[in-house]
């Protein structure tokens, strides 16, 4: 206590030392391949300790942005802003985080019979239900995007339950205990279909870039699995490769 204020919280502290600097790479005030300062001389700087430096440093690291090796002066590997892993598995959180509006509205659900693909990518048993969710996807009120959700019964049950004019799935999702922990990502081309074409204004069989996820929980177990097809110019994603990490970008493409 000092002046009879209290402390920011040490996790704060070091969120805000990893905020600015991320603000300084994207700036370019060190340079692709540049060196950052050392731990005691950004500590110094912060005024904070050297574990808070190290947990700043650990933040970007995990961003793809510095290098990992602990000891030496961290090496910075690109200056290109690295998505949470909130915004590449939440459309709604990506749009908010590029200063757009997200809007969504429901245009079909469905529950079958799962086929065998479908079984084998969400590990269901033979005979398993699973439920279908067709959405349009919009930014700023423009349509960019149409996702095709697969959701196990369980989960599928309460995405049945959200306002089909709803925003977000994922966040009413995780307040009922589904917990989107980790993705894998497939981006390729596909043609558009008649939804693609009614629904996004293009014509059938013009192309679209088509992102194939599949989220799983905690404990590994999937809880979706969701085509995105998106508009030719809305987006385009950037993959990050170093010793470090591999980090995957969504971009929005404006078109003028």
């Amino acid at each position: 206590m000092q002046d009879g204020r209290a402390e920011p919280p040490k996790d704060t502290l070091y969120r805000r030392v990893a905020a600015d600097l991320r603000e300084a790479i994207a700036a370019g005030e060190y340079g692709s391949g540049g060196r950052l300062p050392a731990e005691s001389a950004l500590a110094e700087r912060y005024g904070v300790s050297r574990g808070t430096i190290r947990q700043a440093l650990g933040a970007l690291r995990a961003d793809g942005l510095v290098t990992s090796r602990r000891g030496t002066r961290r090496v910075v590997l690109g200056t290109a802003r690295v998505q949470s892993f909130a915004e590449l598995v939440s459309f709604t959180n990506w749009a908010r985080s590029l200063g757009e509006e997200p809007g969504g509205r429901v245009e079909r659900v469905e529950r079958r019979p799962a086929d065998a693909r479908e079984r084998e990518q969400l590990r269901l048993e033979p005979g398993a239900e699973v439920v279908l969710v067709l959405r349009v996807r919009t930014l700023s009120g423009r349509p960019v995007m149409v996702e095709r959700s697969l959701y196990p019964l369980w989960v599928g049950e309460l995405v049945a339950r959200i306002p089909p004019d709803a925003v977000s799935h994922t966040e009413p999702l995780q307040e009922h205990g589904v917990v989107f922990a980790d993705a894998d990502h497939t981006i390729d081309l596909v043609v558009a279909d008649a939804d693609d074409a009614r629904l996004l204004g293009c014509e059938a069989g013009d192309a679209l870039l088509r992102e194939r996820r599949r989220s799983t929980d905690p404990a590994g177990t999937p809880v979706e699995w969701s085509e995105d097809r998106y508009l030719p110019g809305t987006v385009a994603f950037t993959v990050h490769n170093s010793i470090a990490t591999s980090a995957l970008a969504r971009r929005h493409r404006r078109s003028d």
